[in-house]
């Protein structure tokens, strides 16, 4: 009879043993399992982080192969045009040269210290003319490939500068423990950074907390304000809070974490509503495009603002607001910086062809004025002529009569010119 109490007992003891370990392994598995799931969202994140890398290198090969295209064409057009000019130029030398010397070896013995000293000062205004345009071409030519190097050298390092961006941002996000007031000066820090790298130049394609009064008289003064080709302008605000990332990267455990994100995409869905009510594009000193660019000064915060709440990008749109990150800041800034040294070339070669056109216009009314010389120069020797066929021709013409009253003995200092004595009749 003991015996069978022995084995119930055993039996029951291996019963709860096997209850016990049954729930404990339910627990460890329970947990094992949360832990995978964050470690594939944590993974899900990292791929996304590359994958975005990875299209952002792409395009910004395809922006570099863009650039490169439109570079050479600028460069070969400026050097046909540089070529037409030299050639020009050429042309125009020769055929002055050639028209000066004709004039000059017909006309040298009658010119007078007057004719020279007119002639002078027509020809001395062209020639500082020239000198001048054949300066602005070369300058232009000179900043056109420095443009072009400096544009190369940019694109070499834009991966670099994305990378070390990203990973300035996350560390100092880290540092960061919930100042609202401290985040907002670091991230006007950070896109001020961005902006010095872009190529923009700060007080002429941008502007930081410039001042400006509404239509009801409040003070208004966006982070910074950069301007477009074509007198157009785009705001970027940096004031978003990330405490709550901050907190969320921080967190140790699910709850935490899920509580934060919550509050991550609360506080910037609260900022893009904060920053809509403020009528940033109804400046009128402002001539902004249609939308308002929020930077989100860390990257991992933005895709993760995306991949969580992927409403939240159209809940900005729509209210004209535009979420960026730093990568994508850089990239667009990039290319409003291209847009800008597209916009000096174009007026460059408008400079240059203004230059030509004053050239010409110089050129052509010297050339009117050596023909009105011209002409004047055929009316005097016209008027010469007939002179000394008065003086030559005809019976009992002046210079016969001034031989006749030699010859007769009359007593002079000079003598008659060898070429009249040829030309005097009978």
């Amino acid at each position: 009879m003991e015996v069978l109490y022995l084995v119930i007992g055993l039996i029951a003891g291996g019963v709860i043993v096997y209850l016990v370990m049954r729930s404990w392994l339910a627990g460890r598995q329970q947990y094992m399992k949360e832990k995978v799931r964050g470690l594939e969202v944590e993974i899900l994140a990292r791929d996304r982080q590359v994958r975005d890398r990875e299209e952002e290198m792409i395009r910004l090969t395809r922006d570099l192969a863009v650039a490169t295209t439109d570079h050479k064409n600028l460069k070969e057009k400026l050097e046909e045009q540089k070529a037409e000019i030299s050639n020009l130029q050429d042309r125009f030398r020769i055929e002055f040269k050639n028209l000066a010397n004709e004039i000059l070896e017909e006309k040298s013995r009658k010119f007078t210290e007057q004719n020279r000293s007119n002639l002078d000062q027509l020809l001395k205004p062209l020639g500082e003319k020239i000198r001048d345009f054949e300066k602005k071409v070369g300058d232009a030519y000179d900043k056109e490939a420095q443009q072009r190097f400096s544009l190369k050298e940019e694109v070499k390092r834009l991966a670099e500068l994305n990378k070390k961006i990203a990973e300035d941002a996350e560390n100092l996000t880290r540092a960061l423990k919930g100042d609202s007031k401290s985040q907002g000066n670091w991230g006007e820090m950070i896109l001020e950074s961005i902006l010095e790298k872009s190529g923009l130049v700060k007080d002429r394609e941008y502007i930081v907390q410039p001042s400006f009064q509404g239509d009801d008289g409040r003070r208004m003064q966006p982070d910074v304000v950069v301007s477009y080709p074509g007198n157009r302008s785009v705001i970027i605000d940096a004031k978003v809070s990330l405490t709550a990332y901050e907190r969320l990267v921080d967190a140790d455990s699910p709850k935490l974490r899920e509580r934060y994100l919550k509050e991550h995409l609360t506080s910037i869905r609260n900022h893009v509503t904060e920053l809509s009510n403020k009528d940033y594009l109804d400046i009128y000193q402002v001539q902004s495009l249609d939308f308002i660019m929020m930077f989100l000064p860390v990257e991992p915060a933005y895709l993760l603002a995306i991949r969580e709440d992927p409403e939240i990008w159209n809940f900005a749109y729509d209210r004209r607001i535009l979420l960026i990150s730093p990568t994508n800041l850089l990239a667009a800034l990039k290319m409003i910086a291209s847009l800008w040294r597209q916009e000096y070339q174009n007026k460059n070669a408008l400079e240059i062809a203004r230059q030509s056109g004053d050239l010409l216009d110089k050129f052509y009314a010297l050339l009117s004025d050596l023909n009105d010389l011209g002409n004047r120069l055929k009316l005097t020797q016209k008027s010469y002529d007939d002179a000394i066929s008065k003086l030559s021709e005809g019976k009992g013409n002046l210079i016969r009569r001034a031989q006749r009253i030699e010859e007769l003995g009359a007593k002079t200092k000079k003598k008659l010119p060898d070429n009249f004595e040829s030309r005097a009749g009978d």
